[in-house]
C-alpha cells in the first residue's frame, strides 16, 4: 500500500492542475468580434492567421493565407456569423502593405458552410484593384465571376435576396454601381456570413482592414 502512495500524490496533482486549466479557461472572457461570433480558417491555411476587432474604431483587422478562394476549393480565414433569410454586409476595404501577390483577396462573403468547396457568393477586392462579384453555385463546382465596371473601389456591398446576390461597389461619398444579380447559388438555411482574407500564395499572410462594417439582417425566409 506505501508504494502506491506515490502515484496517488502524482494522480491527486495532475487532477488539481486539470480543474485550475478548466477554472482558467472558463474564466477567460470570449474574444469580443463585434457584429459576428466566430473565426477560423476555410481550408488549408499557414500558421500566423488571426483577427482583431476594434470597437473604438469598428474596424476589423484579418491576417489570413491560403492558395486561392477560386476553382472548385478555397483557403481563407474568416471572420463570421449564423443567419438565415435576406442579408446585406457592407464594408470599406484597405489592404495593409505592398505585396507582389496581385490577387490577395478580402472578400464579403455569404457560404452554405465551412468545407472548402462550399456554395458561395461574395463581393472580393483584389490587391491589383480588380473586383468582381464570386460564385460557386453548388457544392465543389467550379466559381465565376461578375467584374465590376471600374477597378479600384474601396466600399463593397453584398446584398443576399433568396438565393439571389448582388455586389454594389463605389467609394466614398458616391453612389453605388452595381454587378449582378447573380441567381445560380444553391443554398439552404441557415449560412454563414462574414468577412474573409486569402493570401493567394499557400504559405504566405496578407492583411485587410475592414472598416465601417454594416450588417442588415430581415426576416428568415421560409
Amino acid at each position: 500500500m506505501r508504494k502506491a502512495l506515490p502515484m496517488l500524490r502524482a494522480c491527486t496533482v495532475t487532477t488539481l492542475l486539470a480543474i485550475a486549466v478548466i477554472v482558467a479557461l472558463a474564466q477567460t472572457p470570449p474574444k469580443d468580434l463585434g457584429i459576428f461570433t466566430n473565426e477560423g480558417s476555410v481550408g488549408q491555411t499557414p500558421p500566423g492567421c488571426r483577427a482583431h476587432y476594434d470597437a473604438a474604431k469598428g474596424e476589423y483587422t484579418i491576417t489570413g493565407g491560403g492558395a486561392n478562394l477560386w476553382a472548385a476549393s478555397d483557403a481563407f480565414y474568416f471572420v463570421w456569423k449564423k443567419v438565415s433569410g435576406d442579408v446585406a454586409l457592407s464594408a470599406d476595404i484597405t489592404w495593409v502593405g505592398t505585396s507582389a501577390a496581385e490577387h490577395r483577396k478580402a472578400v464579403l462573403i455569404v457560404r452554405q458552410n465551412l468545407d472548402p468547396g462550399s456554395s458561395y457568393a461574395d463581393a472580393v477586392s483584389h490587391g491589383n484593384g480588380l473586383t468582381s462579384l464570386q460564385f460557386r453555385g453548388a457544392a465543389n463546382e467550379q466559381t465565376y465571376q461578375v467584374v465590376a465596371a471600374e477597378d479600384g473601389p474601396s466600399r463593397l456591398r453584398l446584398v443576399r435576396k433568396g438565393n439571389s446576390f448582388t455586389m454594389y461597389f463605389g467609394k466614398p461619398g458616391e453612389e453605388w454601381k452595381a454587378a449582378g444579380p447573380v441567381e445560380y447559388v444553391s443554398l439552404k438555411e441557415p449560412v454563414y456570413i462574414g468577412l474573409g482574407v486569402c493570401s493567394h500564395v499557400a504559405t504566405t499572410l496578407e492583411t485587410a482592414v475592414f472598416s465601417n462594417v454594416k450588417l442588415e439582417e430581415s426576416t428568415p425566409a421560409k
